[in-house]
């Protein structure tokens, strides 16, 4: 029969990975839909997430059966032909055009402050800490900032630009630890709301504004978690941005996740349910990007640490659901559990990168080297 050709195909690939189809193991899969095997070989990794979501499976320690799976490139063995058609529309398309730019704005970072507030640190900032001596997720977060301000050299007075500036968190360190004024852009209407209200009496402007209307001058830039929503197409016009609005003594970090492979989309399931038109960029697409343009200086990779973020995110968000539940619903918790865990465990693989990269326009005279960090 067709089905168990399926069920002996899918348990064939977990086996790779150490997993058992209803096993006795954390990091086994249980397994509730026997139509889940069919779906899965049809339909890939977007049938993967679609049907956790839906109840067709379950697993006690989803972030490490992920990161198995990771490891043995289970991603990567099924490939439907849907996802062909998803790649060449990514290839075709400039899907992150400014047109589109807002999308993840309204159905992400819209969701409700109340879910980001409960979940995140709080400053509410939303990209990966530096645990290198924090013990805390709201120690990793001002470390991770205090990392970013050491490699820019901040000092008062000078001007920052914050290219999705997120709620305002990383802006108002800077502004009272560091002394700078800043201006601060991002595709969310909560976020400018948010950002502005934290602000208030504070050097600090936040605009409402994608990233390529951008020209004029700063002495500093970074970008905290925002890449990710630029798209390979877009790499050159805003490594373009990043150079016309940076002084020639200027520096710019940027701080991204990374993909180990070039590719021209992301995973389908993230796409379709958590962050419209994203993708990962490459080491690759980043270095022909910023090529001509700007002058590498410092490249910085620590994804063991958003493993550790996302799992103090993932209890913090279960830890609130009970107060968070009437408002999202059954089916929202097991979509947002899958992203937090999922995300975990594929970092823990190393399948994904985190890293912070450090630009100067022209050089820097005698060389970069940034100031003592913790």
């Amino acid at each position: 029969m067709a089905s168990q050709r399926y069920r002996r195909q899918v348990e064939s690939m977990l086996a790779a990975a150490d997993i058992r189809v209803n096993g006795d193991r954390p990091w086994d899969v249980q397994v509730i839909n026997e139509d889940i095997f069919a779906r899965v070989v049809a339909e890939g990794m977007l049938a993967v997430g679609e049907g956790y979501m839906d109840g067709w499976w379950t697993c006690e320690q989803l972030d490490e059966m992920i990161c198995k799976a990771f490891r043995a490139d289970f991603h990567r063995d099924i490939r439907p032909v849907k996802y062909l058609l998803f790649s060449l529309q990514a290839r075709l398309m400039n899907l992150q055009r400014q047109a589109r730019a807002y999308q993840v704005g309204r159905e992400h970072y819209d969701l409700g402050r109340d879910l980001y507030r409960a979940m995140l640190d709080r400053r509410m900032i939303y990209s990966c800490g530096y645990w290198r001596r924090a013990t805390t997720l709201d120690e990793a977060q001002e470390h991770k900032l205090d990392l970013i301000a050491h490699k820019l050299g901040f000092e008062p007075g000078m001007r920052v630009l914050d290219i999705g500036c997120g709620w305002g968190g990383a802006l108002n360190y800077f502004a009272e630890r560091y002394g700078v004024s800043g201006v601060g852009v991002t595709i969310s209407e909560d976020q400018q709301a948010a950002a502005v209200e934290l602000n208030a009496g504070l050097p600090v402007e936040v605009r409402l504004q994608d990233y390529r209307q951008l020209d004029e001058p700063f002495d500093r830039i970074y970008s905290i978690g925002m890449f990710e929503h630029v798209g390979y197409k877009n790499y050159a016009t805003y490594m373009d941005v990043v150079r016309r609005c940076l002084k020639p003594d200027g520096l710019f970090l940027l701080h991204t996740i990374g993909g180990r492979i070039s590719q021209a989309r992301t995973d389908p399931w993230i796409t379709r349910y958590i962050f419209p038109n994203g993708m990962l960029p490459s080491a690759r697409q980043i270095a022909t990007a910023a090529e001509a343009r700007l002058s590498l200086e410092d490249w910085h990779n620590f994804p063991q640490d958003y493993d550790r973020t996302l799992m103090c995110w993932y209890e913090n968000f279960e830890r609130a659901w009970p107060t968070l539940e009437p408002r999202y619903g059954e089916r929202f918790f097991r979509m947002w559990r899958y992203y937090l865990l999922a995300s975990a465990g594929g970092f823990r693989a190393c399948g994904n990168q985190l890293w912070q990269i450090v630009y100067s326009r022209d050089g820097v005279p005698g060389g970069y080297t940034p100031r003592k960090i913790r």
